[in-house]
C-alpha cells in the first residue's frame, strides 16, 4: 500500500542538542504516528516529534516536544483532499534566520 503524507513542523521547537553530523549533512531523527482513517479537528492524521533514544524510552524520560503535524493526502485507494496552501507572511532573510534555532 502506498500512502502520501504532507508534513509540517515548527523548526523553532527543535532541540539543537539532538542534531548530529552525518556523512552527508546535519540530521535530526523524527518520529511520527499516523492514523490513516481518522483526522483531528484540524484534519491532521498524526503528529511529528523528535525521536527518543533507547535509554530515554527505557527510563521513562520526559517525552520530546511535538514539532508538527502530518496529513494523509494520498492512498492507493484514491487521492485524499490536498492540503490547503497557506501563504506565510513575507519575512526578510534576517527575520527568518533569527527564528531558526540553528
Amino acid at each position: 500500500m502506498k500512502v502520501g503524507i504532507s508534513v509540517r513542523i515548527d523548526v523553532t521547537k527543535i532541540d539543537k542538542s539532538r542534531l548530529y553530523k552525518g556523512a552527508k549533512g546535519v540530521y535530526l531523527d523524527l518520529t511520527t504516528f499516523i492514523d490513516t482513517e481518522t483526522q483531528d479537528q484540524y484534519e491532521n492524521n498524526g503528529f511529528i516529534s523528535q525521536s527518543m533514544t533507547e535509554e530515554e524510552r527505557q527510563s521513562n524520560a520526559e517525552k520530546t516536544p511535538i514539532l508538527g503535524n502530518c496529513k494523509v493526502i494520498y492512498t492507493d485507494g484514491g487521492a485524499k483532499a490536498a492540503p490547503k496552501a497557506i501563504t506565510p507572511p513575507a519575512m526578510s532573510m534576517e527575520e527568518l534566520e533569527d527564528d531558526i534555532p540553528f
